[in-house]
């Protein structure tokens, strides 16, 4: 029978092998570890607080800054948005493209130009008809709803 070929040197180098490959592995899951532990904070820097001006911060604000309001001083009177009204209005087919079913409305009071699409029109409409209508706010801006022609004398 023939002498196996392993010689001691291939021996120390299988080793070292083997021991190479084990410690980088051992590194590899180490760095895994603190991947996970660097997204995770703790309880007390996770909560952020909100200063005298408003402003978040993440120190407790000095509780002698503090003032309080009176709900009497807070006023919720802005200007009114037309366009949010659901009043009826009258206007003029300025433009209407029946091919794409859209055009615009001139609206008799404001003489503002108003969207409006056929799908709100309860029956057809052209340009140059006199029309009632309501003003609902679209995606880009007010839109014409509810949209009649009126009955011409």
């Amino acid at each position: 029978m023939a002498k196996s070929q392993q010689t001691f040197n291939k021996g120390e180098r299988e080793k070292k092998r083997r021991k190479k490959k084990k410690e980088k592995e051992e590194r590899r899951e180490q760095r895994k570890l603190e991947k996970l532990d660097k997204g995770k904070l703790t309880f007390e820097e996770q909560i952020s607080y909100v200063d005298e001006n408003g402003h978040i911060v993440s120190e407790k604000p000095d509780p002698a800054k503090k003032f309080t309001i009176k709900a009497e001083d807070i006023k919720l009177n802005g200007p009114r948005d037309r366009a949010s009204e659901n009043i009826v209005r009258n206007g003029r087919v300025k433009f209407f493209n029946e091919e794409k079913g859209y055009g615009f409305i001139t609206d008799k009071e404001t003489r503002d130009s108003i969207f409006v699409h056929i799908n709100n029109a309860y029956s057809s409409i052209k340009e140059n008809h006199k029309v009632t209508f309501e003003i609902e706010q679209g995606p880009k801006g007010p839109t014409a709803v509810n949209v009649e022609p009126t009955v011409q004398k």
